[in-house]
């Protein structure tokens, strides 16, 4: 597979990375730990070496995962995790609000090297910016994490134009993570222009609208309460039948290209920018390989006006997130 950087930082990934989050959290019960690692290790395989995962994902659960599955293939990988979720004292699966106080960081950085059976962290986020912690002070306290050799490079997710100014101030922000698909382009708008200026790459999550854009639901489909979906607006019923019609378009186009319409979204992505890494997760091989191969699907100019005009002509029902959850985001 083709590398990228991230901006000028430095940082060189496979041009489309594998998110893991859904392998032990969020999408329902957790794959087999042994079936996941033996994907993940696949993926190396298959030429990705770009690996995301976070503390909140399980909770832990998930940096044990990547940690053992990249164990033997450390040198050959880069592995981004994230910090700043206070995670529930009784143990339950949702964090219980943020926390990115600098003591905090670093109790969290310790943790996660040791989950994660490494001597550094490749890429470091702040998950959800914190309202009351300076993101000077955040950034301050990673600039002292990469000084010690615990990490290499500094990373926001979902964070505000303006924010990510002022921590970029402080030190290099190499990457930024947010929601950025056919069917969610907020970051379009004011975060794209301000990483396109500074130079900081860009790393779409949730690049196939959280499995919709893969043509994998129907107007009959439901979500269970362990699937995060189950809350959110545009997978309720009536919002997840509407949206549907954006699916049967795309898959149209997909078809003139030999393609699915999962490939068409992943593709797009990548002919934004030079400096966007997508990372699509999954827990199958198959779907593994199909989301590889977007990467080798090339789209002329029409082709993208066709896919943007059918984005435009089926207007999204519901927004990204639930409420309480929107009020983390973009900070």
């Amino acid at each position: 597979m083709k590398t990228r950087k991230l901006g000028i930082s430095g940082l060189e990934v496979s041009s489309l990375g594998l998110g893991c989050m859904g392998m032990s959290w969020a999408y329902g019960a957790a794959g087999d730990p042994k079936e996941m690692i033996t994907l993940i290790r696949n993926a190396v395989e298959l030429g990705v070496t770009f690996f995301d995962t976070a503390e909140v994902y399980g909770p832990k659960v998930n940096e044990e995962l990547v940690g053992e599955a990249l164990a033997p293939l450390r040198d050959k990988v880069v592995i981004a995790t994230k910090f700043g979720f206070e995670l529930d004292p009784q143990g339950g699966p949702r964090p219980v609000g943020v926390n990115s106080r600098p003591d905090h960081i670093k109790a969290v950085a310790e943790a996660a090297l040791k989950r994660l059976r490494t001597d550094h962290i490749d890429l470091f986020y702040q998950h959800r910016v914190d309202p009351s912690v300076p993101i000077e002070d955040v950034a301050g306290a990673v600039a002292d994490l990469v000084k010690a050799g615990k990490v290499k490079y500094f990373g926001l997710s979902e964070a505000s134009a303006a924010t990510i100014r002022k921590a970029h101030a402080v030190h290099p922000v190499a990457a930024v993570q947010s929601e950025y698909s056919l069917w969610s382009r907020d970051p379009e708008k004011e975060v794209l222009p301000v990483l396109e200026e500074l130079e900081i790459g860009f790393v779409p999550y949730s690049p196939l609208g959280r499995g919709f854009l893969a043509g994998a639901f129907s107007a009959q489909s439901t979500f269970g309460a362990g699937d995060f979906r189950s809350s959110h607006p545009r997978f309720q019923a009536g919002a997840l039948q509407k949206n549907l019609s954006l699916i049967d378009t795309l898959k149209a186009i997909a078809a003139a290209k030999n393609a699915t319409p999962g490939q068409l979204a992943l593709a797009w992505l990548l002919a934004k920018k030079p400096w966007i890494v997508p990372i699509p997760g999954t827990r199958k091989r198959a779907r593994l390989e199909e989301n590889i191969a977007a990467a080798e699907l090339s789209l002329t100019p029409g082709d993208i006006q066709a896919i943007e005009s059918a984005v435009s002509a089926n207007t999204i029902e519901g927004r990204r997130y639930s409420d309480q959850e929107m009020t983390m985001l973009n900070l």
